[in-house]
């Protein structure tokens, strides 16, 4: 049976100090052994700010810290950042394995109401990742209102929400997540930060790791730093699926 030990760390951030929540969660990750995934929060190197990309870590810096955790942890470690490339700034959720290997993926739906449109540019692409034999769809925050774009289409076996999400909407969280997982008949993973920002935005964390069947297998206590750990069993997923294979039946979209 392949199994898949990850952890989720519900934290809070420093806001717009990149070296300092790098030293933050190098504390944290050293205690962590024993685990092939290790998620942290939307944008863990600054807050969610749209001035974010303006002064944030460069890419190479963080993927360096993260190519170093992945080795001593022999797991892969990712979490979304803010990041000014040539063609503008974007939220890059990056995943890196131990041998160094980088997967990124570029935030496509981009969070208005925040003005995020006017800051970043969206991604163009979904990004699919093969790991240790799992399939890994990798999606932030705002992503998960848009369901077309998750839609499982067979090809992933888990998928992971990285969030700044705040508590006043914490019950739209909490209820996607699940239909999420229901829907796609996919585990899937949301890690979501606490504390409150510079902006007066209060975050409630509210994480969860949430089984096929929408079971919740783990949970963050509201409003309190927590790191989540769970098993999650391939061969479970697969039994499940093919006995009640309502995938089958899915209607086809394409973006």
């Amino acid at each position: 049976m392949s199994t898949l030990k990850l952890s989720v760390l519900q934290q809070p951030l420093v806001w717009m100090d990149g070296e300092a929540n790098l030293r933050f969660f190098d504390g944290l990750l050293s205690g962590l052994k024993d685990r092939d995934l290790i998620v942290l929060p939307e944008m863990f190197t600054t807050g969610f700010a749209m001035e974010a990309a303006q002064s944030s870590l460069p890419e190479a810096r963080v993927v360096e810290w993260l190519q170093e955790k992945a080795s001593a942890a022999n797991a892969m470690v990712g979490g979304s950042v803010a990041i000014q490339t040539l063609q503008g700034a974007v939220n890059r959720f990056l995943l890196v394995e131990p041998d160094g290997t980088t997967h990124r993926y570029d935030k496509r739906h981009l969070f208005r109401m925040a003005g995020e449109h006017n800051h970043y540019r969206a991604g163009a692409s979904r990004e699919i990742i093969a790991f240790r034999g799992w399939r890994i769809l990798p999606q932030i925050c705002y992503d998960l209102r848009f369901p077309v774009f998750s839609r499982n289409r067979n090809d992933y076996d888990l998928a992971l929400y990285v969030a700044n999400w705040p508590a006043a909407r914490s019950a739209h969280w909490q209820a996607l997540l699940l239909a999420r997982a229901i829907e796609n008949q996919a585990y899937v993973v949301g890690c979501n930060r606490v504390g409150t920002d510079a902006n007066g935005h209060s975050y409630s964390g509210d994480s969860r790791i949430i089984s096929p069947l929408g079971d919740i297998i783990a949970a963050g206590e509201p409003h309190q730093p927590a790191v989540l750990n769970a098993e999650l069993a391939l061969e479970t997923l697969r039994e499940y699926r093919e006995r009640f294979p309502a995938w089958r039946d899915a209607d086809n979209f394409s973006l």
